[in-house]
């Protein structure tokens, strides 16, 4: 579980500093799952199982990625952290990434209001400073992963893990 708590830190990370997430983040984080899975004992019916949930679910988002709320990137990510959570972790995992990702883009939108880009800002903080400038939701997606933690299927046995 280490890794998938790295891999949801690195990925809001990136997503706050140049509004992207690398594919590699999502990719890694994904495949380190069926590794740990094994290793923590989990049946293979179970690792298939947890694989196809998380594959499925960027078709559920394909509405969502039209309207443009969220970017291709975010899509990955969720995808990727749904193959930790599997079905039973899902809930708690939306409901968190949702929670926050609404607080983070209020947080954004009065933000926006009172301060204005300025020569003396990071680039990053003019960027999410733009009106237009859209929201980090990778941030909100790792607020989701770590709040789902307690729930997921690999988390008491991968938490020993080195």
């Amino acid at each position: 579980m280490p890794c998938s708590r790295r891999s949801l830190v690195f990925a809001a990370c990136s997503d706050v500093a140049t509004m992207t997430i690398p594919n590699w983040v999502s990719i890694a984080l994904a495949a380190a799952f069926p590794v740990v899975a094994l290793i923590s004992g989990m049946p293979l019916a179970s690792i298939g199982l947890h694989l196809a949930f998380g594959f499925a679910i960027p078709r559920n988002l394909l509405p969502a990625l039209s309207i443009r709320p969220m970017g291709g990137g975010d899509a990955k990510l969720i995808a990727a952290a749904a193959v930790w959570t599997g079905f039973a972790a899902f809930a708690p995992f939306a409901l968190g990434m949702v929670i926050a990702g609404g607080v983070m883009a209020l947080a954004l939108l009065i933000t926006r209001s009172r301060l204005k880009p300025a020569d003396a800002r990071p680039a990053f903080v003019n960027r999410l400073l733009t009106p237009r400038g859209g929201v980090p939701y990778g941030v909100a997606i790792m607020v989701g992963g770590l709040m789902a933690l307690q729930t997921m299927p690999l988390a008491a046995s991968a938490l020993t893990l080195p």
